[in-house]
């Protein structure tokens, strides 16, 4: 687990740049498995349009695949949920490019959901 700032799930561009905007630490965060069905590359370019600079994850759910090519990309951090040899392989790779890899998603504020923008503010502190 990721001890720092709180987390934030975000699905596309205007929501992270509404994160962003507040100027506080977060910690910023894929939508669950977004590493399968939007892939890296998705990610990648959504962090750099935001201008994002601290720490995010990629969720790539249980596909040490996806987490790869996550590692390819450059991304800073990863979850993934896998068998424990996968899982191992993955986090050798994700260490020497001094990634974060965590096995199972922080605690977040889920900007999809209803009310999510009006508590964000206060999940932030």
């Amino acid at each position: 687990m990721v001890c720092g700032p709180p987390a934030v799930i975000v699905h596309d561009l205007p929501q992270m740049q509404a994160v962003l905007v507040l100027r506080r630490p977060v910690l910023l965060c894929s939508a669950p498995a977004a590493g399968l069905y939007m892939g890296a590359g998705w990610w990648r370019e959504l962090l750099t349009a935001a201008a994002a600079t601290g720490l995010s994850l990629l969720d790539c759910a249980d596909a040490p695949g996806r987490a790869l090519e996550a590692l390819e990309e450059g991304l800073p951090g990863i979850i993934l949920k896998c068998a424990d040899a996968a899982f191992a392989a993955v986090a050798q790779i994700a260490r020497g490019q001094n990634t974060i890899l965590l096995s199972t998603a922080p605690p977040a504020l889920d900007l999809a959901l209803p009310a999510s923008y009006r508590q964000l503010a206060a999940w932030l502190g």
